[in-house]
């Protein structure tokens, strides 16, 4: 690369920002959460607004989008100051909502997401009651990705009065959600 990091960041969110082309956002986003994964960019990230921007496109329609921007949440909420960051920004209902998407991948990212984001402070909201209700419908799908981390969820995220007060319920919230397609 020609130029330092930091540039190099700020030039793709400018790409995407000013870009019409739908294949071009999809494509921008990706490298974005794609480097987000890695540490060193954490700070950079922060500094030119890319959690918003990802915070941003979860309301997407394009599902393409989505799958990427919950992807560089994923990856970026591993650290403390971004998950802080996620967390004051409202940030947990969108991607709960993520939750009812149809792609796999935007649904693993979300749970996976969920998971990284429960602090003793956002445990409320990370397992509120329609969560764990959707965790134990994705706990019983054929998906064995999806069905071993949504298990995974229940038993490290949940008390075990939360999973049984959401098998009790007489009112499925969560019924509703279509699984994701293989």
């Amino acid at each position: 690369m020609e130029l330092g990091r930091l540039e190099y960041l700020q030039a793709l969110v400018t790409e995407f920002q000013v870009t019409d082309s739908p294949e071009a956002k999809e494509q921008v986003l990706a490298n974005l959460a794609n480097f987000a994964y890695d540490p060193k960019n954490y700070e950079y990230l922060r500094q030119l607004q890319v959690l918003d921007l990802f915070l941003d496109m979860l309301t997407e329609d394009n599902e393409t989008l989505v799958e990427f921007a919950i992807g560089g949440l994923c990856n970026l909420c591993l650290d403390k100051t971004n998950k802080e960051y996620i967390l004051e920004a409202s940030g947990v209902e969108p991607i709960i909502n993520c939750l009812s998407s149809s792609n796999e991948e935007t649904v693993v990212s979300a749970v996976t997401t969920l998971m990284f984001l429960t602090t003793p402070q956002s445990r409320h909201q990370t397992t509120a009651l329609p969560v764990v209700e959707c965790m134990l419908r994705f706990s019983l799908s054929a998906n064995r990705r999806l069905s071993n981390l949504a298990s995974l969820f229940l038993e490290d995220y949940c008390t075990p009065p939360q999973v049984e007060e959401a098998r009790n319920l007489s009112k499925h919230t969560a019924v509703g959600i279509p699984l994701p397609k293989d």
